[in-house]
């Protein structure tokens, strides 16, 4: 599909004082000197890593301060996608990019501030980096008394809190695998995922809170100790009150190593940092394993260069240990930044907890979800008439495509300088290949730029790359943060089935995409949920800007029952109306305004109204496993219950397939 190619309103431009001082600019006079390479501006910047992705990665390497214990004998042995070697012969390790001084040139001193810690009931706490890393190598000491040692798992169940972090930390230098949960998981989506890798230890909270509320998970702790047979010891972390027979105490623990040297075990750079995991909507999760050079690089590129953190810096984002956002989030360590954690609800007592957060903490980076602001801009918020927020100078948004009117709500209501950071990634890399840069504007709608080292494309049908035109968001050279490879899957074949099945060598990402022609893009949701109406394809995206702008609307998800055997299908808009709004009377004013803004092709044949919306436990839509239902295939199939955030929102689906097939409904 074409796209009009008119140049979108500009809603931030970069100051060419502050470009000065940024850390990007720093790199491409470093690189003028130090490597004969002169790029002038962001996008040389960008094909230059991408033309020579093996020099700019080695560029990287030495400017952003990587801690060799054995020194590579090169850098990209094999290009191949899958199977591209990084750094061969290299060791390193993870955590001590994070703890120690120089890396990044962030000097982490004993009484620089580490992390902020808050929680929805109002418990606070602080860290320096000097206790951080006496709280790391008491950890580590405890964890090695408990036989954890190279390439053994560690995983948790466990909030976004300091101690999640410290035990993180501990393991890596260890040379273990991490691998968490978010402690509102359900036992089965914990046990689908940790009993695959096979765990020596399990760390668990007592409880959490959240909404207002506090819970008792101490019965579930016990379970997945009786499901996982693995699992030799259990460290408990009183988070709320409450022993566990059997379970080590954490406290204990590290106050009985108390004064442990700190020490780094060195591992090659593709060993196993942390596992994380699919939606597991269609099947078992599939555990995605990065290793601890790629992660470091990575991270230290994304988070020195294109977000320019770095020490004196408050970077936040709002998530759970459950998803990757997590993990992204606590790399900010690497650069010297102050990390702001928090555990809790968004919207307890209301949407302007975090704006608060923002304010008391003084974030100048803040991330969020594109549902996020989406809630909002709904709630007719408005931050920074309420709080200080003088300190935030960029927000962050993913999960999700940000709305045009998401973009013009963050202007209105945080202010025209902040920068707009909408970003697009994923889990499988553990990072984002489409955002932004402390030097490239900032369009209505748009992401800014492809991300440095990321060989962005959008490829037509025919598997050629297309400008101005949606087409599969691929990427075409490798990255050193792709998966080294998936767990329990010794040929490899599983990893090639989900990304270099349809374009062999090019890495298939899913998502629908168009790329201007200023470098900038614009993502349009799931190329496997596409809206396909006689011929005209358009993404979800765009199709749920429309209906949830409708105050009426709270949520809603659009599924297009056609193909698959059923070329004749309907187009199905599913809707959570806001207390008080009647379907039938904005249904009229909806068909108007999707015949208008996108075609009449797109007005649904029926809306159907729904009490809540299914969703993964990350919070994304199931458009794909509830057309699945529809199109007839067993719910069973179609979609595991234990990966959904709310499984009893598949009832009414499933109700209208059943109905479809005996023709009452």
């Amino acid at each position: 599909m074409t796209v009009a190619a008119d140049t979108p309103e500009l809603l931030w431009r970069p100051d060419p004082n502050r470009v000065a001082d940024t850390k990007i600019e720093a790199f491409r006079t470093w690189l003028r000197a130090e490597r004969d390479v002169a790029v002038e501006g962001y996008h040389e910047l960008q094909e230059y890593s991408v033309r020579e992705p093996g020099p700019f990665w080695d560029a990287v390497a030495e400017f952003l301060g990587v801690r060799w214990h054995e020194r590579p004998t090169g850098t990209l042995a094999d290009a191949s996608m899958p199977g591209a070697r990084w750094f061969p012969g290299g060791t390193l390790n993870y955590a001590e990019h994070a703890l120690t001084p120089g890396v990044a040139g962030a000097a982490k001193a004993d009484d620089e501030l580490a992390l902020v810690f808050h929680r929805e009931d109002g418990v606070t706490s602080q860290l320096t980096y000097g206790k951080l890393r006496a709280q790391v190598a008491a950890a580590r000491a405890a964890l090695a008394g408990l036989g954890v040692g190279k390439g053994d798992r560690v995983v948790a169940l466990a909030p976004n809190s300091p101690q999640t972090l410290v035990a993180f930390l501990a393991t890596a230098s260890l040379g273990a695998i991490w691998s968490s949960c978010s402690p509102d998981f359900g036992v089965r989506a914990v046990a689908d995922r940790f009993t695959q890798i096979e765990p020596k230890v399990f760390v668990a909270v007592n409880g959490y809170v959240y909404n207002g509320r506090s819970f008792d998970i101490r019965a579930t702790v016990n379970q997945l100790r009786e499901e996982i047979p693995s699992i030799e010891e259990t460290v408990l972390i009183d988070y709320l009150g409450g022993a566990l027979e059997g379970a080590r105490d954490w406290d204990e623990l590290l106050a009985g190593n108390a004064g442990a040297e700190l020490r780094f075990d060195p591992v090659e750079f593709d060993h196993p940092l942390w596992v994380l995991y699919s939606s597991g909507t269609t099947g078992l999760p599939k555990g995605i394993v990065h290793g601890h050079g790629g992660i470091t690089l990575e991270h230290l590129k994304a988070l020195a260069l294109q977000c320019d953190l770095g020490p004196g810096e408050r970077f936040f984002w709002f998530t759970t240990t459950g998803w990757m956002m997590w993990n992204f989030l606590i790399s900010g360590l690497l650069v010297g930044s102050t990390i702001v954690l928090f555990d809790g609800s968004p919207g307890h007592p209301d949407l302007n907890v975090l704006w608060h957060l923002a304010e008391q903490h003084r974030v100048s980076y803040f991330g969020t979800s594109a549902p996020f602001i989406q809630s909002c801009l709904k709630k007719h918020l408005k931050p920074a008439a309420e709080y200080d927020l003088s300190a935030l100078r960029a927000i962050g948004s993913t999960g999700a495509p940000l709305s045009k009117e998401g973009f013009r709500w963050i202007v209105d209501e945080i202010g025209r300088g902040v920068q707009i950071c909408s970003v697009s990634g994923g889990t499988d890399l553990c990072t984002a290949f489409v955002g932004s840069a402390p030097d490239v504007p900032v369009w209505l709608g748009e992401l800014s730029c492809a991300s440095l080292g990321a060989a962005v494309a959008a490829f037509d049908e025919a598997g050629n790359p297309v400008v101005e035109e949606v087409g599969e968001l691929v990427i075409t050279q490798p990255m050193p943060s792709m998966p080294v490879f998936f767990w329990n899957d010794p040929d490899g074949s599983r990893l090639r089935e989900a990304y270099f099945e349809h374009y062999p060598g090019v890495w298939r990402h899913g998502d629908w995409i168009r790329i201007t022609g200023r470098g900038s893009a614009v993502i349009y949701g799931r190329s496997d949920s596409t809206l396909n109406r006689g011929g005209v394809r358009m993404g979800t995206a765009e199709f749920y800007r429309v209906v949830e702008g409708y105050d009426e609307i709270a949520d809603s998800l659009v599924i297009d029952t056609s193909g698959a055997g059923n070329a004749d299908g309907e187009l199905l808009c599913f809707v959570v109306l806001a207390p008080g709004a009647s379907l039938a009377d904005v249904e009229p004013g909806l068909r108007r305004e999707l015949r208008g803004a996108l075609s009449p092709r797109h007005v649904p044949d029926r809306f159907v109204e729904v009490r809540e919306v299914p969703r993964t436990l990350n919070g994304k839509k199931c458009e794909v496993p509830v057309k699945r239902i529809l199109s007839g295939v067993a719910p069973e199939r179609a979609v595991s219950r234990d990966a959904l955030a709310n499984p009893d929102a598949l009832s009414p689906f499933v109700e209208l397939a059943r109905g479809r097939e005996t023709g009452t409904k």
